[in-house]
């Protein structure tokens, strides 16, 4: 079982409408479910594996479809708490050749009004993994629920295997208002991270007076086992530590398909790439850091086919194993 933390959004994803009978167009706005942790949940669902959503989801019109899609999915519901406060929306900005743009409306809304008080006691024997991370870890109070959970289950329990815990930032800068105080606070999660998932662009924010390789070194010594780093149409490159400070290297180039847009497609990758990890006997902090080059090479190449297929398709609609198997790159 793996436990994805954070917000559950609607994506108002813009779209060309006709004006009247003229053959002018307005842009409108067509409502997705979204937020890059549910995303991610949906990505692992539709794969087939067990995976679980904890947050908190309003029960407006809008959570209801957030509520609906997850059930439809395989997603298990029971860490999610309803509540009166309304939906996050976040508006997106699409541009050809960039990365989308988000305003986001969070005010009192219900994803971010997790508590440490809603975090559950203890979690399911069957959990093997925690995926966290995105716009959840930057307000308050579902940062500090989160973190709580993560602090505590990153130590084994007695007579329990240690668990995975698997972070990507998934940065929107706005969303920061004190830069030094949020890598300050990303930096102690790291020491409760096996595996950080991170895009060259969330990188560049965090260590910007560092090369790519410097970062690396910096976040590796923290005590990360496994960086992911996406690189859009260049790919992505994994590095694992091994021990006596060996670094395994491993990169894939990206495939080539038409882009309808980039919604959703790091989290896509994500979940494919824990799911991958999960399908095949690896999700252990263990098994992840003894994983061969082969191993990894095919866990970033499926985890990339997962992405590209998203890029085919409007909003964040992750594909299903048959789609994945069925998609020739």
């Amino acid at each position: 079982m793996i436990v994805c933390c954070g917000e559950a959004l609607i994506d108002m994803v813009p779209i060309k409408v006709p004006v009247g009978k003229s053959p002018d167009t307005e842009t409108g706005f067509l409502p997705y479910p979204g937020g890059s942790p549910y995303n991610t949940a949906l990505a692992l669902g539709r794969l087939g594996v067990p995976v679980q959503f904890l947050g908190r989801l309003s029960q407006d019109f809008f959570g209801e479809r957030l509520m609906t899609r997850l059930i439809q999915n395989q997603v298990r519901t029971d860490f999610i708490i309803r509540s009166g406060e309304p939906s996050t929306l976040a508006f997106v900005h699409i541009e050809a050749g960039r990365e989308p743009q988000y305003v986001f409306y969070t005010e009192g809304t219900a994803d971010r009004s997790l508590r440490p008080r809603d975090i559950p006691g203890c979690l399911p024997e069957e959990t093997r993994c925690i995926l966290f991370g995105s716009i959840a870890m930057t307000m308050e109070p579902v940062a500090s629920a989160i973190e709580s959970l993560i602090f505590r289950e990153h130590t084994p329990k007695q007579g329990r295997k240690q668990l995975l815990i698997s972070l990507d930032p998934n940065i929107r800068p706005f969303m920061i208002h004190d830069r030094d105080a949020y890598i300050n606070r990303f930096e102690t999660w790291l020491r409760a991270v096996n595996i950080l998932k991170i895009s060259a662009e969330d990188l560049t924010y965090i260590y910007p007076d560092r090369d790519r390789e410097a970062a690396i070194e910096r976040v590796l010594s923290l005590g990360v086992c496994l960086v992911v780093l996406t690189q859009g149409s260049a790919g992505a490159l994994a590095l694992l530590r091994r021990e006596r400070d060996e670094v395994l290297q491993v990169q894939v180039p990206g495939i080539p398909v038409t882009v309808v847009d980039t919604i959703g497609a790091g989290d896509t990758f994500h979940g494919a790439f824990i799911g991958w990890l999960e399908l095949h006997g690896h999700l252990s902090p263990s098994q992840v850091a003894s994983l061969t080059r082969e191993e990894l090479s095919e866990a970033l190449g499926f985890a990339n086919k997962a992405a590209s297929l998203v890029c085919t398709r409007y909003g964040a609609n992750p594909p299903t194993l048959a789609e994945m198997e069925a998609f020739k790159d």
